[in-house]
């Protein structure tokens, strides 16, 4: 499980780059907003975002492939292990972040 944290940490990036895209263009390309003077467009994000996810999913499904043969655990157990484990470190980062900035 400690490959699961270790790509969590890698993760924070497209991760981070989500949340920002989902907070800022999402609205605005819906019509709830208007767009700001420093947001790209949709396809602009997209460009970016769909490398990284392909990267980090490409690595962590086969890891998790390959690590659930040596465990004992139900499928679904290991998956969802795996999956909050990778989600881990940005809220930890987020946390600690607000903790030392007051």
């Amino acid at each position: 499980m400690a490959v699961n944290l270790t790509l969590g940490v890698f993760a924070i990036v497209p991760l981070w780059l989500t949340a920002s895209f989902a907070m800022s263009s999402l609205p605005a390309a819906l019509g709830l907003t208007s767009r700001g003077a420093v947001d790209g467009d949709v396809l602009s994000w997209l460009m970016l975002l769909v490398p990284l996810w392909a990267v980090l999913l490409g690595l962590w499904i086969p890891a998790n492939v390959l690590t659930r043969r040596g465990t004992g655990t139900s499928r679904c157990r290991h998956w969802a292990v795996g999956s909050a484990l990778l989600l881990t470190p940005l809220p930890t980062l987020t946390a600690l972040l607000v903790l030392v900035e007051g």
